[in-house]
């Protein structure tokens, strides 16, 4: 199976990226699964539901979602009747939506897509490990899903190096959001999981983590919040993972990070080309 994790979407800039690039990507790369973070999407703070569907429009099959997850308020509503929309699964009972689904995929295989949230640095949701332990068991790898993705959204690279390896062999990938810098540790793990610490934003680059620069630098450098943060408009990088997986096992057999357009060096995964 042929599955493509693009980073977190921030704001206009960032959809647009998503828009241009990736129905392309779906072709040339003949992609059985998109999965996109998209919970910087509105504004660089939510999700609307009109953005969701922006995004199933443009080629993805799930959308995940992190920290400001319910920064746009429809969202608590609208996500019930938005299957494929995707919130940490370790949010507290009663919480909106769901935190996993299975989705079919373009060739009729099924994929498991998994949204958990850290707690090192971040607001002190559920426990992870224990909510990852729980739906992988439920709906194990080769037995009920083709593939496995887990999108561990947070801020210490420790914890989601833990998250890597207590899903190694378990899941296809787990792929880090949140930070919105992309890591250079793309690797397969000993128990046959693709595995990367931050997938990096799909956003402008020319920025503080997405956002115009004079905010952010007025904060640190004064302590005093003047204005809200707005995203920044130039060119987005599109910035993502690419995995191939063995139909077999549904383990991961190549991974290489990817990025088009904006002010990153281009990557592109030279196991789809040609």
């Amino acid at each position: 199976m042929r599955i493509l994790f693009i980073g977190d979407v921030v704001g206009r800039t960032g959809r647009t990226a998503v828009i241009d690039y990736l129905p392309g990507m779906i072709r040339d790369w003949s992609l059985d699964l998109v999965i996109v973070n998209g919970e910087n999407s509105a504004g660089g703070f939510g999700i609307t539901e009109a953005i969701y569907q922006e995004l199933l429009d443009a080629g993805a099959d799930a959308v995940t979602l992190g920290n400001h997850a319910w920064d746009q308020r429809e969202a608590l509503v609208f996500i019930e009747r938005a299957p494929r929309l995707i919130r940490p699964v370790n949010m507290p009972p009663g919480t909106p939506g769901r935190g996993a689904a299975l989705i079919d995929t373009r060739r009729g295989k099924r994929a498991l897509v998994v949204n958990a949230i850290g707690r090192v640095f971040m607001t002190p949701f559920d426990d992870p490990f224990a909510a990852l332990s729980r739906e992988l068991a439920a709906c194990p790898l080769r037995e009920a899903a083709d593939a496995i993705v887990v999108d561990f959204h947070g801020e210490a690279t420790s914890e989601k190096q833990g998250i890597g390896f207590f899903c190694d062999g378990r899941a296809s990938l787990v792929v880090g959001t949140h930070t919105h810098v992309p890591t250079a540790d793309h690797q397969i793990l000993p128990g046959g999981t693709g595995y990367m610490s931050d997938a990096g934003m799909t956003g402008d680059y020319d920025s503080v983590i997405g956002m115009q620069k004079e905010e952010p630098l007025r904060r640190f450098t004064t302590g005093i919040p003047s204005a809200r943060f707005e995203p920044a408009a130039g060119e987005a990088t599109l910035s993502a993972v690419a995995v191939e997986t063995d139909d077999a096992t549904g383990l991961a057999t190549k991974i290489a990070p990817v990025r088009k357009g904006g002010r990153l060096a281009p990557a592109m995964p030279e196991f789809w080309n040609g």
